[in-house]
């Protein structure tokens, strides 16, 4: 395999088509921000903006510009997004609305705490391009924010009756094993380690069942495996997301164990995640079988198989298996083929079973500028590491 080809071929479609496809069409030049609703073409087909994917363009343009190369129109596209998120993100107490009209009036409720995350990613990264001491304190408050809302993070927005069926979700504690690394430089120490180290246990030891050798995505507050929709929710995109996450924290670590657990863990999920038919990896899936309520559970989605090339190819980089480079040739072959598009800049989102693309579009209310140019960048990086 030539990784040094590879690396040029990641690292052209970032820099050449998918970072100018969003300097190009999302910045809102008279409210500031980002359309994030673009169509095929890049053309707007709605001016919505998500807090999220707002964070999420802030934090992409701001660590590109740290990590990369200082070009100014990164940096002015991660200000100027940044500007907008302070004056109208959050309610003044940096709880984060998930949804805002063009102008910047709230429309959704801070519900969502992955607002929260992404906002604290956001300033993280602006504050060290910048120097900002302002965008310091929001990523520390921000991330304050969070784990008070960690036991119950929809708050007062929770639809469910929690008295009845207590649950909790692998979403939040994967999404801080690499938060809190994000954000490292500006707390405090002790605090890193200790949510670091609630994670870690979160992640490798009561989300992921030994007795499946698969990571649940919902368990009963105790921590026991539930037998409901939810407590049978295997989402393969997560875990593998979740797997990289982890290496990240090992090499951090020095723990060549933890590393390799998590190999393991990668490995089983793309195998059992594998639609063995079509290709491609399934969006949802049930632990014992059973019909999925998600009317998309089959279908073939950006994320999962970018976020799966890149725990693949970061295992190989890591421990050197040859299972982890199949893969990765694997979901590189699938993912290029399938998710690129040929005419425009940037890729589609979402597939049907067949590998058929479904909608068109290049953005909407789930589809920003991350998870597209952050595994062109990963995969970049680890690509020019295997040299």
């Amino acid at each position: 395999m030539d990784f040094s080809k590879l690396a040029q071929q990641y690292r052209g479609e970032l820099l050449d088509r998918v970072l100018p496809f969003w300097l190009e069409h999302s910045q809102d030049s008279l409210c500031g921000g980002y359309f994030t609703c673009l169509d095929r073409d890049g053309s707007v087909y709605d001016t919505d903006k998500f807090v999220w994917l707002q964070g999420r363009e802030v934090w992409m343009f701001a660590m590109l510009y740290n990590k990369v190369e200082q070009r100014p129109e990164w940096l002015e596209c991660a200000v100027q997004g940044a500007e907008f998120l302070k004056k109208y993100g959050h309610d003044g107490d940096y709880n984060w609305y998930f949804a805002l009209t063009r102008e910047g009036r709230p429309l959704v409720e801070p519900y969502n705490i992955f607002s929260y995350t992404f906002a604290a990613m956001a300033f993280a990264q602006a504050a060290i391009a910048t120097g900002c001491d302002e965008y310091a304190m929001i990523a520390r408050k921000t991330f304050e924010r969070i784990l008070e809302r960690s036991e119950n993070p929809k708050g007062r927005w929770n639809k469910c009756v929690g008295a009845t069926r207590p649950t909790k979700g692998f979403a939040l504690p994967m999404i801080l094993c690499n938060t809190a690394l994000e954000i490292e430089p500006l707390i405090d120490g002790e605090l890193l380690e200790q949510t670091i180290a609630t994670c870690l246990h979160e992640v490798m030891e009561v989300f992921y069942r030994d007795e499946l050798g698969l990571i649940v995505e919902n368990v009963a507050a105790d921590g026991s495996l539930c037998d409901t929709f939810e407590g049978r929710l295997i989402n393969p995109g997560h875990s593998l997301e979740a797997m990289w996450f982890i290496m990240d924290l090992g090499v951090r670590a020095g723990d060549r164990k933890l590393i390799d657990r998590a190999v393991q863990i990668a490995l089983r999920t793309a195998e059992y995640g594998w639609d063995r038919e079509h290709g491609g990896i399934f969006y949802f899936m049930d632990r014992k079988g059973a019909p999925r309520v998600e009317l998309e559970w089959d279908q073939k989605l950006w994320w999962v198989h970018i976020e799966a090339t890149i725990a693949m190819l970061k295992g190989y980089a890591l421990t050197g298996s040859p299972d982890c480079l199949a893969w990765f040739e694997r979901l590189h072959d699938y993912t290029w083929s399938h998710f690129r598009d040929e005419e425009h800049p940037e890729w589609f989102g979402y597939l049907n079973r067949r590998g058929e693309v479904l909608l068109p579009l290049k953005g909407g209310k789930w589809k920003g500028c991350f998870h597209v140019p952050r595994g062109l960048y990963q995969c970049w990086r680890i690509l020019e590491s295997c040299k």
